[in-house]
Order: structure tokens, then sequence, then C-alpha cells
């Protein structure tokens, strides 16, 4: 099970950070993907991080902006965002596949995904 966290409306330019809390099984294992859809557009891809301590991966429209970390201990992944814009606006997932050690997850495509969150809104606005 995946459960995100975090949503909220915020004005363009500052940080907001999600999380999603995995249960069911030992998140060291799993490559996690954040993905986001907006209201009548297609699901894309927001970036993603590897198993175990493998690498991350960020689309472009997010690079340098968004981050993608791990605690296995607490078996949560986080999305940390910072200078939002209005076009992040957006419904957040997070899914979960397992993963070989260091394959890196930006090879993956969303079908690869086996669990999916119910997602969390986020709205950037002034």
């Amino acid at each position: 099970q995946l459960v995100e966290s975090g949503g909220d409306l915020v004005q363009p330019g500052v940080s907001l950070n999600l999380s999603c809390a995995t249960s069911g099984f030992t998140l060291d294992y799993y490559a996690i993907g954040w993905f986001r859809q907006a209201p009548g557009k297609e699901r894309e891809e927001v970036g993603c991080i590897s198993s175990e301590d493998g690498p991350t991966y960020y689309a472009e429209p997010v690079r340098g902006r968004f981050t993608i970390s791990r605690d296995n201990t607490k078996s949560t992944v986080y999305l940390q965002m910072s200078g939002l814009k209005p076009e992040d606006t957006a419904d957040y997932s997070c899914a979960a596949v397992s993963l070989a050690r260091y394959y890196p997850c930006e090879y993956l495509k969303s079908d690869d995904y086996a669990y999916w969150g119910q997602g969390t809104q986020v709205t950037v606005s002034s």
C-alpha cells in the first residue's frame, strides 16, 4: 500500500514536501516513482528513485527544483519541491516496483510499476 500526503494550495515560488508512506513490502528493494496528472493532461513522470542506494532520475521540467529521497527505516519516500510554478499544479502520485539493485529507475515506464497510491493534490496559484 502507498499513501501520499503533503499536498496543499501554495503560492508560486514556495517549497512543498510530499511523502509517500509504504507498507506491505520492504521498501529497500523497491524503486519508487513520482507521477503527476494535471486536469485535461496525460499523466507524466516527475522522477524516480531506484532501489537501495541506487540513482535518482528527474524529468526535465522539474530538474534542479525537485528532489526525491528515501528513508527505508520509515518506509517512506519524499518529494521535495522548490520554486513551485503554476504549471506544477497536478495530482501527484507515487508508485512502486521491485527492482534489481543499481538498475536505473529512469528506464522504467509507468506500466512497469506494480503498486500505486491514490494521489495528493498540489495547487500552485497566487
